[in-house]
């Protein structure tokens, strides 16, 4: 019986950078750069020659410097205080945030302008009570947002949407309940890009065509949105 070639791993020194090298069954030469993990990892063709790996490797220095760079330059994380002058993510941008206290029913708005969100509570309110008011704000915004999505999908993808959610997940953006044709996405997306957001919401509403994630399901990724493996860079952390 045939066996396939499995692949093969090696790893290349330049200017101090480890470079894993897999040579396999591909087509093109790529380059993923992991600036949080400070890894980089080439994948090439079988018949690619490993000095023409590494001449490409060579030439992309400057650029897999420059991303490797980005992740130094970020603190180690700091739980948010929900105070004035902290910076808080919306729709893939960052803002300053203002806390106003007053005492009338606690809100939320935002200036695209001035790159600020407010966030209005009653005097004496405690850090949980701030956090819990802006994160009701999220869950608002983004449910707005994804019933637009959905909308705008349903159509073109000949899919219908019975029901959707929005909950806090820890190790995925969005799910499908097939049989009952109901999406739940993370309350994070709201942090994240338009883009980001509009890519998993297309995602979780092609498993109403294919529950698994085989060839079909990524064929019908690429006919609806082709986009979205630059975009799922940008969702796993990844730079490429």
């Amino acid at each position: 019986m045939f066996k396939r070639k499995p692949p093969k791993k090696t790893e290349m020194q330049l200017s101090g950078i480890t470079i894993e090298v897999t040579r396999k069954k591909v087509k093109n030469i790529n380059l993923r750069v992991y600036p949080s993990r400070r890894e980089v990892r080439i994948s090439a063709p079988w018949y690619l020659k490993m000095k023409v790996i590494k001449d490409f490797a060579e030439s992309k220095l400057p650029w897999i410097n420059r991303h490797l760079a980005k992740y130094q330059k970020i603190p180690g994380k700091i739980e948010p205080r929900y105070e004035s002058g902290e910076v808080h993510y919306y729709q893939g941008k960052p803002y300053e945030l203002q806390v106003i206290k007053k005492n009338i029913k606690p809100t939320v708005s935002h200036s695209i302008e001035k790159g600020i969100i407010k966030l209005q509570v009653r005097p004496g309110a405690k850090i949980e009570k701030r956090a819990g008011v802006l994160k009701e704000w999220y869950r608002a915004r983004l449910k707005e947002d994804i019933a637009k999505l959905i909308e705008k999908w349903e159509s073109p993808m000949g899919v219908s949407v019975k029901e959707f959610g929005v909950k806090q997940m820890k190790t995925r953006w969005g799910s499908c309940n097939i049989k009952a044709r109901r999406i739940w996405l993370n309350l994070e997306l709201a942090k994240k890009s338009p883009d980001c957001l509009e890519s998993v919401v297309v995602h979780e509403m092609v498993h109403l065509h294919e529950r698994l994630h085989n060839k079909r399901f990524y064929r019908l990724m690429d006919s609806y949105f082709p986009e979205w493996r630059e975009i799922e860079h940008e969702l796993q952390g990844r730079v490429d």
